[in-house]
């Protein structure tokens, strides 16, 4: 009681929570994008049902790994070396996240360019997954995203209570998000291929960090921002004309 008080006393534990906060809520991004893009391919009515148990398992796991602290530290200790190359879990972990989401939007995309005699991803009425499947793929992502999430807020605060708090401020800010995000990936199917393409690019950046190379996360979103302004605009010129 005595340290939460004087955090609450300090006006850097306020700048501290409140960049935390800001940097939870940009990094659960990419978890609400996948969470939203493998929710749709669900029957109308289990899709909100799979947002709230991904989210939810996402606040869980963010909140346990807080809870072993000391052993998350750990994970960014190198285990073994490849030509000269250190890695450590958390590189293989990224590694292996990276290559799951790269496969998954590469799949993805293939069924939408040459969707064959398979269901069809773009017709609500066509169930294209399993409420399990989905569930377990939400989580495999989940622990990655939910991983690179504590480590970047034990890179920049030493309180456990500031995580905490920015931890859950984040994931309620993704569960207010998550259905209308769905819906306006569902209602514009070109704004879904955009989404698997970002899956694609955040793979990419996973694997790289992984491989100890990372890319600044500012040119990342910096790009996805130019590309959802584009997409944006298409959007508008093709109402327009549809007016016309």
């Amino acid at each position: 009681m005595d340290q939460i008080a004087s955090l609450l006393s300090d006006p850097t534990a306020w700048v501290a929570l409140a960049t935390l906060t800001v940097m939870e809520v940009v990094l659960g991004i990419d978890n609400l994008i996948f969470i939203s893009v493998l929710s749709n391919k669900l029957p109308e009515h289990l899709r909100s049902k799979a947002r709230r148990i991904g989210i939810g398992a996402a606040l869980v796991l963010r909140l346990g790994l807080l809870a072993t602290i000391a052993i998350i530290i750990k994970l960014t200790a190198p285990v073994f070396e490849v030509f000269g190359q250190p890695f450590s879990w958390r590189d293989l972990i990224l590694i292996g996240g990276g290559m799951f989401l790269i496969w998954k939007a590469t799949t993805e995309i293939h069924h939408l360019v040459d969707p064959g005699p398979g269901p069809d991803r773009l017709n609500a009425a066509v169930v294209a997954t399993s409420m399990g499947a989905a569930i377990v793929q939400i989580l495999v992502l989940d622990l990655v995203f939910s991983l690179d999430s504590i480590i970047t807020a034990v890179g920049m605060t030493p309180h456990i209570p500031i995580m905490v708090v920015a931890v859950i401020i984040a994931v309620l800010t993704m569960l207010l998000a998550a259905d209308p995000l769905a819906k306006f990936v569902h209602n514009n199917p070109t704004v879904l291929m955009l989404a698997l393409a970002f899956l694609l690019l955040i793979g990419t950046t996973l694997i790289a960090d992984g491989f100890g190379a990372p890319i600044a996360k500012g040119y990342i979103y910096a790009a996805m921002a130019f590309s959802v302004l584009v997409e944006s605009l298409n959007m508008m010129a093709r109402r327009a004309r549809q007016r016309r």
